[in-house]
């Protein structure tokens, strides 16, 4: 961002904006200023309330925002991108100096403009009176855990249960109660939302390609509890398996033909990130694995290099080295056509069936095969983004992802960590085969970050390779990497007695190194 520097005074703002005392009046006040009777009409009332919500899972507008709230912490994190923007000289997130006049977005976005309105919606049926209007609570509550699970996957414990209530609305669950309400929040709505399967009153509201069809709302909701359940496997097997069994049986169904897209009628903001401002490049991961797998997604996820001594290579920049000015980087490979236009997606059907592969080499019951999902899910990822060549890529036994050579400073050269090939291998041990199943999602999943952080954090794969510059003064470790970010800046200075009892929560300092819940060291299996 060109002007990052000057948004930290509109960050510390917009963070205050969202204190746990800040709050309380627009939870609890009707901000609409005409009768509750006219806005029943059309179900305005709580429609108007689905807007705010779509745009702030990810919020698409300003740019910056997104910046902010995504694409320096998730995006940068999983290894999908990697600033050629020395920030702060250098000092930032990239090299874990977490600043946090930045980290306080993901927080600000939920707590400003989509926990107050899922509980207006709430607030606005049961004020209403008609039992019809549940539908529209349950929809909200979908988009709620949409929302609040990217929150919590990224500080750990969260405002969540206790926020509907004016006396509690700064107190924190622990991550393992909030999740447990993600669950339970998601059974209600697949099961509650069954008998208006034919009901069309959402579609005036329904920012998603869905178009109001509820029947795919119930499968995204399904398909979310099944990525949930996934997450929380190695902390509490037996409830993932109940959850995820739970998803696999359920008449709800799952995305597996069909994305989740959001239709925000602003262009996607990583296309200013990348375009405009120059300030997002292609990772070194990404450069290492698709090119070493001859991936003909490369083409839709990043341009070749602007750099005319790169002779129109893929090129791409290793998170956290020493980048003493943009120039230097800032010619490598730019963002793709995969942003273009204005849409954004929450969740692919390649996703899903990663999930179902997943599900199937641990032995839950309806998952099918996992090499079959594998299959499926390349295959779907290359629909997707209309590549071709997906026959020959599935026989692919040979192809590694490649060693990565930095341009411009050998010092930040490193190999990858693995041979892990494309053709499955269902000889191969779990551990391998798992290695396999989250590569190819990692690579399916872009261009969201976040959750594929929230995946690397979880399994380990794909191989995100080391900072070479360190800057959190021994907070995060060099070689396990950075698992969380800590509290917002502002909730320690307003809401402090809550926050410490969160801090109690995490099992260790509220720093980048500690672990999160679901977040285990160790095999996977």
């Amino acid at each position: 961002m060109k002007n990052i520097l000057k948004y930290f005074l509109i960050a510390l703002a917009s963070v205050g904006l969202v204190d746990c005392t800040g709050d309380f009046e627009a939870i609890n006040t009707n901000p609409h200023g005409i009768t509750e009777e006219s806005l029943t009409q059309m179900n305005n009332n709580v429609g108007n309330e689905f807007g705010p919500m779509f745009l702030n899972v990810f919020n698409v507008t300003p740019a910056w925002n997104y910046q902010l709230q995504q694409n320096l912490i998730g995006d940068v994190y999983s290894g999908y991108m990697t600033p050629p923007t020395p920030f702060a000289g250098n000092v930032n997130n990239m090299t874990y100096a977490l600043v946090n006049g930045w980290n306080g977005f993901p927080w600000a976005d939920a707590y400003g403009n989509v926990m107050p309105q899922a509980l207006n919606v709430k607030n606005a049926v049961e004020l209403g009176g008609d039992p019809n209007g549940i539908k529209f609570v349950h929809l909200a509550n979908i988009i709620k855990v949409t929302a609040m699970h990217r929150v919590s996957d990224i500080y750990g414990p969260i405002r969540y249960t206790k926020f509907n209530d004016f006396a509690t609305t700064g107190q924190y669950d622990p991550q393992d109660v909030a999740y447990q309400a993600f669950f339970d929040d998601l059974a209600a709505a697949i099961d509650g939302l069954e008998p208006f399967v034919t009901d069309v009153q959402f579609e005036p509201f329904d920012m998603s390609a869905f178009g109001g069809n509820i029947a795919k709302w119930r499968k995204f909701a399904n398909s979310l509890r099944l990525r949930l359940a996934m997450r929380v496997v190695k902390v509490n097997p037996t409830l993932a398996k109940t959850q995820g069994e739970l998803a696999l049986a359920s008449n709800a169904g799952l995305l597996t033909s069909e994305n989740m897209v959001i239709n925000t009628g602003f262009p996607h903001p990583i296309a200013e990130i990348s375009g405009s401002w120059g300030d997002i490049r292609m990772s070194a991961e990404m450069e290492s694995i698709l090119t070493g797998y001859n991936d003909g997604r490369i083409e839709t996820y990043f341009n070749p290099s602007a750099d005319a001594s790169l002779a129109g290579d893929y090129k791409g920049i290793r998170m956290g080295i020493d980048i003493s000015a943009k120039g230097q980087y800032g010619d490598h490979s730019s963002i793709g056509k995969v942003i273009n236009g204005q849409t954004l997606t929450w969740m692919t059907s390649a996703e899903v069936l990663f999930l179902k592969a997943e599900a199937a080499l641990r032995g839950w019951s309806g998952a099918g095969t996992a090499k079959a999902n594998y299959e499926a899910g390349v295959t779907a990822s290359f629909a997707q983004h209309n590549v071709s060549g997906v026959s020959a890529y599935l026989t692919d036994n040979t192809s590694t992802p490649a060693a990565f050579v930095d341009a411009l400073n050998p010092a930040n050269n490193i190999a990858y960590a693995s041979n892990v090939k494309i053709a499955y291998n269902d000889a191969g041990s779990n551990e391998a085969q798992l290695e396999q199943i989250i590569t190819q999602k990692w690579i399916a999943m872009f261009p969201d970050g976040q959750e594929a952080w929230s995946e690397f954090r979880r399994t380990g794969y794909p191989r995100i390779f080391p900072v070479v510059v360190n800057n959190s003064a021994g907070k995060i470790d060099t070689n396990i990497q950075i698992r969380r970010i800590n509290f917002v800046e502002n909730e320690l200075n307003t809401n402090g007695a809550n926050v410490a009892a969160a801090v109690g929560f995490l099992g260790g300092p509220d720093t980048g190194g500690t672990r999160l819940w679901w977040d285990k060291a160790g095999s996977n299996f």
